[in-house]
């Protein structure tokens, strides 16, 4: 009987998901693998196996409120030791041209999935006082009111996608696991939240791939493995430093305690 801690990845079949299977594998884990895709499943299944790991293969569709529910209740067998969120659909369309049907499907997928699988898996993590949960969300999450990044350098502009449900679902998931990361300070579990940029897999028809802006789903995997290790709540893989993420954290404190206040800012004021 194996001695190793399992990881259960969903979206697993592909691109960063099949990339942390390999990954964590090195690093000791033995898997449960969740994707829609079998085939793909078991042919990710087969290569970790090949790097000293056992991998269980579980289909599930997350966007269905069936598929969900049979995960969580996967999630939540005690076993799993780390679980990562990383199934996704990014849906990219104005909000105007997503049709109404795929509404509940892609908010579950992109946003109450991470969620609902964390709050499976957290009894047994917290009772042995040891694990993590990481969620993978993306830059996206901070885009919300840019209309385009314009850097001094125009060749290294950055074409932002039509995005308003991604980019909430993803904000949702980065707020949802920042305070998850504060709630369970102090218990031996981490929570940590990967926002990576344009990643080289088959996410967006597998459209430019080639850019020097584009990392390797590889890297990706690392980078959480590496901030997991190190009990970061927000991994940025391309990131050189934390400057950016400090001065975050600065302006939400000056804008939250700014603005809690019982008098009404002058600039709201009827003009006399």
């Amino acid at each position: 009987m194996s001695t190793r801690p399992v990881a259960l990845i969903t979206g697993a079949s592909s691109g960063i998901g099949a990339a942390l299977a390999h990954t964590l594998a090195d690093r000791g884990y033995d898997l449960v693998l969740l994707a829609r895709r079998r085939d793909r499943l078991e042919q990710v299944g087969a290569a970790v196996k090949d790097r000293g790991a056992t991998a269980e293969t579980f289909t599930a569709d997350l966007s269905s409120a069936d598929g969900l529910a049979a995960a969580a209740e996967r999630a939540a067998n005690g076993d799993v030791r780390l679980l990562v969120s990383n199934a996704g659909s990014a849906g990219y369309a104005p909000l105007k041209d997503v049709p109404a049907a795929d509404l509940d499907g892609l908010w579950r997928l992109n946003a109450t999935a991470p969620v609902a699988l964390a709050h499976a898996v957290l009894p047994s993590l917290l009772d042995r006082g040891d694990g993590g949960i990481v969620t993978v969300a993306s830059l996206l999450a901070f885009s919300a009111g840019m209309r385009a990044f314009r850097p001094a350098d125009a060749a290294a502009a950055l074409t932002l996608p039509p995005r308003t449900l991604y980019a909430a679902a993803k904000s949702a998931t980065v707020a949802f696991t920042r305070t998850l990361a504060t709630e369970l300070a102090g218990t031996g579990v981490t929570a940590t939240v990967v926002c990576p940029g344009r990643v080289a897999t088959e996410w967006s028809s597998a459209a430019g791939q080639d850019g020097p802006d584009i990392m390797s789903a590889e890297d990706v995997a690392t980078a959480t493995a590496v901030a997991v290790e190190r009990g970061e709540s927000v991994c940025v893989p391309g990131l050189p430093g934390t400057e950016a993420l400090d001065r975050l954290l600065e302006a939400e404190h000056a804008l939250v305690g700014g603005g809690n206040r019982g008098v009404l800012a002058e600039r709201y004021r009827p003009a006399p």
